[in-house]
């Protein structure tokens, strides 16, 4: 592998890691804490959102961002070929 191939290779990887860690900080941040007392408007399965964010919706978006992640690696890898 080449140097520029594999800097370039690490610098989208880390766009990638950027914008996952930005979806989780806004759904976790956010949507639990500065959006909680509006969401707490709606329920969401007997609680009130904002709580269920605050409690699971960011466990839940960070194992969706897990798997999201995983994807875009492995398409990552075969395009500059690390997928041996």
């Amino acid at each position: 592998m080449s140097k520029s191939k594999a800097k370039a290779y690490w610098k989208e990887n880390i766009r990638y890691l950027f914008i996952l860690l930005t979806i989780w900080f806004v759904v976790s941040f956010g949507a639990g804490i500065l959006l909680k007392d509006t969401l707490n408007t709606i329920r969401m399965g007997g609680f009130k959102l904002g709580f269920w964010f605050a409690q699971q919706g960011s466990i839940y978006v960070f194992v969706v961002l897990i798997f999201v992640y995983v994807r875009l690696m492995n398409k990552l890898d075969k395009k500059y070929g690390y997928d041996e």
